[in-house]
């Protein structure tokens, strides 16, 4: 199922008025009336499963790395192995995950006895300074992304601290509070001391370039590419099997033809359980989504900002109740809402050029395994060798023997 522009434009050729369909009195008075049923996508959900093994993996470098100089005591770090969701023990882990630390011995104390301490490897540190140099060449689209974050909130003033806990999802680098932010006062002023739970960002200038949704960009390219001006709209669209009740259907084209409300437009006019203040926070979650690394954030990350974007406590219904839009995986434990039209199969469709992180990790990952593999190889070839050279020497003992007992029957 699939609802487009021309699906819209012919919706309005059948000339029928709102009170025709039985189900526009029935959920104009409250939008939270539609139920829409969740059914689990297994390629959307495949998409968060495929990420799971790397990001333990990140999860792990990151302890290592916060920690003072960067080095740990290996069973300092096994203690933390629950908080790190690992199933194995730490040193069953590294084993697993050759090229991403380095195991020596020191002493915790001067006069204890010396113990194993986990460090960075020198592959480990090279992808550091990879890592580094995106974000270098990625600096602009840093900016925008975080200028939007500001324009799209109530008054362009979001928590600092909540941004600082976001900046995994949204590809910002760990420095972004104490670097990035210092380099454009002309974007940004940071209020407070961040860490104390009072500081904020503000957003100083508007930037006129940057008020477009991702939307409002696709559907000024289509009117480029086309010649026929096309009004921004949803891609809304279902799975093959996945239906809906017929009233909810018709309620949802009716509700696409209402005209597109930006994310960047002031709605403090807008009633909260309006259906223009529903179209306003649809198109606020697409952008988030849209602005996110892998266009999907959990649901509780999102949560954080209900005060700065004015969702209500129920907003997560929105994400089922426009389920050709999003999808709700709830992979891993945690409801994750993903964006639809952002994958195809299960693959992302548009990658944010700061996956070439996440690219780089991988590599370092597989480079560490075919190390791995590697040693087995050699090790498995020593033991044949081995065997083969006992089973000569077997042979050499065998007819030696036999000679004896020829000599000794002479």
């Amino acid at each position: 199922m699939q609802f487009s522009n021309r699906l819209v434009h012919s919706l309005r050729s059948t000339n029928r008025k709102p009170h025709e369909y039985g189900f526009f009195m029935q959920f104009k008075a409250s939008i939270s009336s539609l139920k829409v049923a969740w059914r689990k996508d297994p390629k959307l959900d495949q998409a968060i499963e495929n990420d799971k093994k790397w990001k333990q993996c990140a999860r792990v470098v990151k302890e290592v790395l916060n920690e003072p100089g960067q080095v740990i005591p290996l069973h300092y770090l096994e203690k933390r192995r629950e908080r790190l969701g690992l199933q194995v023990k730490i040193k069953t882990f590294l084993d697993w995950n050759p090229g991403l630390f380095d195991l020596y011995l020191d002493r915790v104390r001067p006069k204890s006895e010396p113990v194993s301490f986990v460090r960075p490897s020198e592959r480990l540190r090279q992808f550091l300074e990879e890592e580094s140099r995106i974000f270098v060449n990625n600096e602009s689209l840093l900016v925008s992304k975080l200028c939007k974050l500001l324009m799209m909130s109530k008054d362009k003033v979001v928590s600092a601290d909540k941004l600082v806990q976001v900046k995994r999802e949204f590809g910002f680098p760990n420095d972004l509070l104490v670097n990035l932010v210092p380099k454009y006062p002309e974007y940004f002023n940071l209020i407070g001391e961040p860490g104390e739970g009072k500081s904020f960002l503000q957003l100083v200038k508007w930037n006129p370039e940057f008020a477009k949704s991702v939307i409002e960009l696709r559907a000024e390219e289509e009117s480029r590419l086309t010649g026929i001006r096309t009004r921004p709209a949803f891609n809304w669209k279902l799975p093959p099997g996945f239906f809906i009740r017929k009233e909810v259907r018709e309620w949802i084209r009716d509700w696409m033809e209402l005209p597109y409300v930006s994310p960047y437009d002031d709605v403090l006019h807008l009633d909260q359980s309006s259906r223009e203040m529903e179209k306003r926070n649809v198109g606020v979650f697409h952008e988030l989504l849209s602005l996110s690394l892998y266009k999907r954030v959990p649901i509780p990350i999102l949560g954080k900002f209900t005060a700065e974007y004015r969702f209500s406590n129920a907003f997560s219904n929105v994400f089922t109740r426009h389920s050709g839009i999003f999808y709700t995986s709830l992979k891993c434990g945690i409801k994750t809402a993903m964006l639809r039209e952002a994958y195809k199969d299960g693959e992302l469709i548009d990658r944010d050029p700061l996956l070439e992180i996440k690219d780089k990790f991988l590599e370092l990952l597989a480079e560490g395994h075919k190390q791995k593999d590697e040693l087995l190889r050699l090790q498995r070839e020593m033991v044949q060798k081995d065997m083969e050279m006992m089973a000569v020497s077997n042979n050499d003992l065998d007819y030696q023997k036999c000679e004896e007992e020829e000599d000794a029957v002479i």
